[in-house]
Parts: structure tokens; C-alpha cells; sequence
């Protein structure tokens, strides 16, 4: 007994060490979807807190690295293309890729141009989709209903990446299909590259 009474610290000091990282560990820190929303959303806050100095081309740089590192732009370009990308020449592709990438930068850059409040709650339990997984966040502005969305990623290259976004339940690429289908049928790739840079530019004015 004698012996057991000299062991009980160690026991008890034993114990805690093996039980207290389960209680402080957050419960979604191992989802790789969710970590990359979360760090997504911290650097629009970060940018947002510093707008207005930023400006518009400032907030573009500010984005294009984080957004290029979240955001699978290729699979994203290709379903807001549709059926017509086969028909694109592979130099068109490229040239439609990296048009797609400026106008995401872009959008964001011009719709998250400055803070006033707001604040994003990423849900830790993530939805399977066959390969692909879907994070919920919210986002919280004062003196105004939440804003619901939800981000459907796929794993690529190690990582997982946003390829579409859904605001209140509507597809942000199919709404871009949409838009782009007329032109693509007008003018094929050429005038789908200057409708889109069209777009950027106004952006970014």
C-alpha cells in the first residue's frame, strides 16, 4: 500500500499527460479541408482589414498567391467552359486558365474591399461527395443575416482544393457556365478571353 501511495503522483501526472492533448486538441484540426478554409478565410480578413490602403491592384496581389494555393483553377476553368473546352486549341486552354485565375483574383479583390466587422465560422464536420468533400462556413457581418457558404474541394497534387463554391446554395461555376456560353458559341475561345478580360477590367477600376 506503502509502495502504491509513493506511486500515486507519477500515476495521476502519467494520466494527465496522456489525456489532456485530447481534451485541447480542436476536433477538426486533422481535415485538411477545413484547415485550408480556415486559412483561406483568415487571409481575406487580413486583406479586407487593409483595403481601402491596398486598393484594388494592392488587394489583387495580396490574393493571387493565396487563391492560386486554394483554388484548383484548371478543373474550375474546364467546367465553366463546358463541352466546348475540347474544342479549344491547347495554347487557348492555357490562355483560358490563366484569364479564369485573373478574374477569381479579381472578384475577390472587388468584393471583399474592405472590414467592417464581419467574421467567418467554418463548420469542423465535413460532407463526402464520392472523391470530393464539402466545407460549410459562414460568413457574419453586422446588422445583416449570416452569409451561408459552402465550399465543394477535391484532393490535388497532396492538397486539397476548392472547385466550386456555393453561395446559398448556387453554384458559383455554373453561373459562370451560364454567362459563358453565349459568347463561346458567338466567337469560340477568342471571344471568350476578351469577355473575360472585359470583366477584370471593370473589377478592377
Amino acid at each position: 500500500m506503502r509502495s502504491l501511495l509513493k506511486r500515486l503522483p507519477l500515476l495521476l501526472a502519467l494520466f494527465a499527460l496522456a489525456f489532456s492533448p485530447l481534451a485541447t486538441r480542436p476536433a477538426h484540426a486533422a481535415d485538411p479541408g477545413v484547415v485550408q478554409i480556415e486559412a483561406f478565410d483568415n487571409a481575406l480578413l487580413d486583406m479586407m482589414k487593409n483595403g481601402k490602403s491596398l486598393g484594388p491592384k494592392g488587394r489583387y496581389r495580396r490574393l493571387a498567391p493565396v487563391i492560386d494555393r486554394t483554388f484548383d483553377l484548371p478543373v474550375m476553368t474546364r467546367f465553366a467552359v463546358g463541352p466546348a473546352w475540347t474544342s479549344f486549341t491547347p495554347a487557348q486552354q492555357q490562355a483560358v486558365i490563366e484569364a479564369f485565375t485573373r478574374l477569381s483574383v479579381a472578384s475577390y479583390a472587388h468584393n471583399f474591399e474592405d472590414y467592417s466587422g464581419q467574421r467567418f465560422e467554418v463548420d469542423p464536420n465535413t460532407l463526402n461527395r464520392g472523391p470530393d468533400k464539402i466545407v460549410q462556413s459562414q460568413m457574419f457581418r453586422p446588422n445583416d443575416k449570416p452569409v451561408a457558404l459552402s465550399y465543394r474541394m477535391r484532393e490535388s497534387g497532396g492538397a486539397w482544393k476548392i472547385i466550386d463554391i456555393y453561395f446559398d446554395s448556387i453554384s458559383q461555376l455554373t453561373t459562370r457556365r451560364s454567362d459563358f456560353a453565349a459568347t463561346i458559341a458567338q466567337g469560340g475561345a477568342p471571344a471568350l478571353l476578351a469577355h473575360i478580360n472585359t470583366l477584370v477590367d471593370n473589377l478592377m477600376k
